[in-house]
């Protein structure tokens, strides 16, 4: 059975989500894309706590694509060290979960 994912990261604007949206689902790293915000995010950064307002990226993908959505994720994101975090969809309709991994399956020629 194949592994599903809700793979996670953030933002400082709207506009830089839409893009990393664009991107990932277009290369078919992931099947859709969820953005939620502003958010506020409170948090240890370079050994100080802070506070600050960002756009939350979700992220749905399979295990078997999930190296290369990380991998583009962290070459695209403007931050040197983003949260790239994925969480197991452990259940699912099965017309969703088809969908998903039908959406992120590579294509001849890719």
């Amino acid at each position: 059975m194949t592994d599903y994912l809700q793979v996670a990261t953030a933002t400082e604007t709207r506009d830089t989500a839409v893009e990393l949206a664009e991107y990932v689902i277009g290369a078919r790293l992931a099947g859709n894309a969820q953005i939620i915000g502003p958010v506020t995010s409170v948090f240890w950064h370079l050994g100080q706590q802070g506070t600050g307002e960002e756009w939350r990226l979700l992220l749905y993908t399979t295990g078997d694509r999930y190296a290369a959505l990380e991998a583009a994720l962290l070459e695209r994101h403007p931050w040197d060290n983003p949260q790239v975090t994925a969480t197991p969809i452990v259940a699912g309709s099965e017309a969703c979960l088809r969908w998903l991994r039908e959406s992120v399956a590579e294509q001849a020629g890719h």
